[in-house]
């Protein structure tokens, strides 16, 4: 007797309805997110304007395009972007890998520092050369106190929120001495810092416009490694599982606290590379500010983009546009551009709180 014929189970084909609701509920969920961030950022910054007598309409034209007026408010632009870009890169190591880096001002700054030895100490050295020496000065200061915090993390079990701002003070002092100290001009100690450097040891720069190529350049290339070290290799594969379960990654073999000190140093020697861009290519000095305040606006770069390095770039641009944008505020409406700064917070205050209401929902 022949065996019957057996068919295979098949399975049943999802109802027009129900699939065309799951492709429709991601859509749903970024018009949401989308929603909540633009309209809750335009609506708080608008309620802020109107709050000081200011046109939100007239106030948000020139934050939009004052950065590409002309050629050059683009240069300033992208020498603004360049060093930004650099520690928003770092930072999407050291938060893949969990660590909330608060320390990156001080990381900068004494960057910006160890970048100024070979410039003074050895002006006669052919410039390429000394170009060279500087940057690479600046990264290796950057790592070591970005080091600095994994040591206090790791072996005291300080917080490196808090041993980042305290190194962060430690940091602004040192630069304050010795601007005011053993760096000041002679005959004199000014807030404008030290003496400029010749301008043969400047990164060469387009005439009029104060674009130094090579600063975007070598911002591009950190950014690129960060981005195929992240997402391209193994090792960026135990950044982050380090980053999701210390122990467990522990467990599983990977050297998670090696990780955790790899991702503060490559961090570090990003933003001491955007030191030293800012001695070479943007002050030609060291002045106290010389961080500009472009570690803490890499923070919400990173925080809006969720540590995604596909995004950085973009991200970057966008906030250092504001930023240029914002200067033309005092001059054409009379209120201060830190307007800026409260819009670049607030876009990450909504994206924060559509990252809550998506997970709960």
């Amino acid at each position: 007797m022949a065996d019957k014929p057996t068919t295979e189970a098949v399975p049943e084909a999802l109802p027009a309805p129900a699939a065309l609701r799951a492709l429709a509920l991601p859509a749903a969920h970024l018009l949401t997110s989308a929603g909540i961030i633009i309209g809750g950022t335009l609506l708080f910054t608008t309620l802020v304007l109107l709050a000081s007598g200011t046109s939100p309409l007239e106030a948000y034209r020139l934050i939009l395009s004052g950065a590409f007026r002309n050629p050059r408010t683009i240069a300033d632009l992208i020498m603004l972007t360049a060093p930004l870009l650099l520690c928003s890169a770092g930072l999407t190591l050291t938060f893949s890998a969990g660590l909330y880096n608060l320390g990156i001002e001080g990381q900068i700054v004494i960057g910006a520092v160890l970048a100024m030895v070979p410039l003074r100490l050895l002006p006669d050295l052919p410039p390429p050369m000394l170009w060279l020496l500087a940057l690479s000065a600046g990264a290796i200061g950057g790592m070591l106190w970005a080091l600095l915090v994994g040591v206090l993390r790791l072996s005291t079990n300080v917080n490196e929120i808090f041993a980042g701002l305290g190194l962060n003070f430690i940091a602004i002092g040192i630069t304050l001495y010795l601007v005011f100290g053993p760096w000041k001009r002679p005959g004199v100690a000014s807030m404008s810092g030290t003496e400029p450097l010749p301008e043969a040891l400047w990164l060469p720069t387009l005439a009029g416009i104060r674009l130094a190529p090579l600063a975007p350049i070598i911002a591009l290339i950190g950014m690129g490694v960060v981005w195929f070290a992240l997402t391209r290799t193994h090792w960026g594969l135990e950044i982050r599982a380090a980053g999701l379960n210390l122990a467990a990654a522990e467990r599983l073999g990977v050297p998670a606290h090696a990780r955790l000190f790899q991702s503060l140093a490559g961090c570090g020697a990003l933003a001491g590379l955007a030191g030293a861009l800012q001695i070479l290519a943007v002050y030609h000095a060291l002045i106290p500010n010389i961080s500009s305040g472009i570690g803490f606006l890499a923070l919400l770069v990173v925080l809006l983009v969720r540590s995604n390095p596909v995004w950085v770039l973009p991200v970057a641009i966008l906030f250092a546009s504001f930023s240029i944008g914002s200067i033309q505020l005092p001059l054409q409406l009379g209120i201060d551009s830190s307007i800026a700064g409260v819009l670049q917070g607030t876009l990450v205050l909504f994206a924060l709180i559509a990252q809550g209401v998506r997970g709960r929902g």
